[in-house]
This record gives structure tokens, sequence and C-alpha cells, in this order.
């Protein structure tokens, strides 16, 4: 039995991430700044690396070396590039990619050592086609699949892969908070999606339990969309 660690795991995909990990036989741990109702679930945010490695240690004293790392943290944005603060700007940064980073970071040292590890980065399918009034999101977001790649090369000879899933539409708090702020159009969208439906945590989940599992073990570097078609 693997000890997988989910960031973002109280709600939404990572959430769902977690409960499918678990289902799968792994021991789980979520980090995240809310609670959630797992046995071991950490608080802490994720751009401070001093708080990262707080909880990982208590993830490790109690479940033993993380081998199942899922960047699930994300924060999203919405605003003309022009009305765009440099502290806006960090922030939504910080969280979508340096919390990718310090995690990945914290982690991977004790997946070399055993020679086996599954890293999956949740990213965004807007970085397939960019978003009008999302630039900050965007740029954080394609910055975790370059990542994504450059690390699958670094450590694939260390019996490490490392892939990211773009999420499509997705039902979430997050996609509900930007509905009611007239940020996007949920009906219009299920519209122009070829499969006709929003998409769930749960399949995300799916793809992602894929992923970590032993028989994904020649698959890294790649960016899978979880999408409905939108993007293809």
């Amino acid at each position: 039995m693997k000890t997988a660690v989910v960031t973002g795991g109280a709600s939404g995909i990572g959430r769902a991430i977690a409960q499918r990990l678990a289902a799968d036989g792994h021991h789980v741990a979520t980090i995240d700044l809310q609670p959630s109702e797992y046995d071991f679930a950490y608080t802490a945010d994720v751009t401070d690396r001093e708080q990262v490695d707080t909880a990982l240690d208590k993830i490790r004293s109690q479940l033993g070396p993380v081998s199942v790392l899922v960047n699930a943290a994300g924060l999203d944005g919405f605003s003309s590039f022009g009305d765009i603060t440099f502290d806006t700007w960090q922030r939504v940064l910080n969280v979508n990619l340096n919390g990718v980073f310090h995690c990945c970071q914290a982690v991977i040292g004790e997946m070399v050592e055993v020679g086996w590890g599954r890293i999956v980065n949740i990213s965004s399918s807007s970085t397939h086609s960019g978003v009008a009034g999302m630039a900050h999101y965007v740029a954080a977001k394609s910055a975790v699949n370059g990542l994504t790649k450059s690390l699958a090369l670094e450590y694939g000879p260390s019996g490490i892969t490392v892939n990211a899933i773009p999420p499509g539409f997705i039902d979430t708090p997050m996609l509900r908070s930007a509905e009611q702020r007239g940020f996007t159009n949920v009906e219009k969208t299920i519209a122009m999606t070829p499969v006709r439906r929003i998409g769930t945590p749960e399949d995300i989940a799916a793809a992602c339990a894929f992923l970590v599992s032993e028989e994904a073990g020649y698959i890294t570097g790649q960016i899978l969309g979880v999408n409905g078609g939108r993007n293809t």
C-alpha cells in the first residue's frame, strides 16, 4: 500500500482524487488551506515551503515515505490584463505554479531513493487556447505543463513518472463561484462540448488513478486532457 499526498484535497477535484485513491487502496493524506474529513488532513499553504515541509514530515511519520503526489491546489483569477496588479499576478502564480514547485521538490528525493514515484499535476484546459481575462491563471497553468515535461525527462531514469491533467469544464465549487460572478456560462459551454455534458471531479479522479498506477509506468511527460472533446 503506497502513500499518496493530494494538495487541494478538501474540495472539488482534489477531494474526488483523494477519495478515489483511498478507494483504490492507497494511504491518502491531504494538504489544503481548508480542513477536510480525512484522518490525515493537514492544513498548510502550498506557497509556503516551511508549511509544506512540516505537513510532509507529519505525513511521513504516520504513513511512511510519499510515493504518489497529486498537485491539485489551485486559485483562479478573472481580470483584464491591464487591470492585473503585480501582487495579484504573483498570488495566482504562487498558488498555481510555485506551490507545485515546492511540493514536487519536497518529495522527489525520497522517490529517487526507492526508485519509484508518481506525480500528477492538475493544470487547465485553458492552456490549450488561452482565455481572455485570465492571463495570469493561463500563464501559471501553462508553466505547470512545461515543468511536468521537464521533470519527466529528468526523473524518468529514476523510476518516476510525471504527467499533467488539464481538466476541461468541471463542476466544482470554483466553477460555480465563477458562474455566480458572471465569468462563465455553464449551459452555453455544455452546448459547445462534444459529449454534451459538464465534467465531474470524478472524471478527473479516474484519469489520475490510472496515471499513478503500475500499469501507467510507460507513460510520462504527457498532458492528458479530460475535457469532453472541447480540446483535442
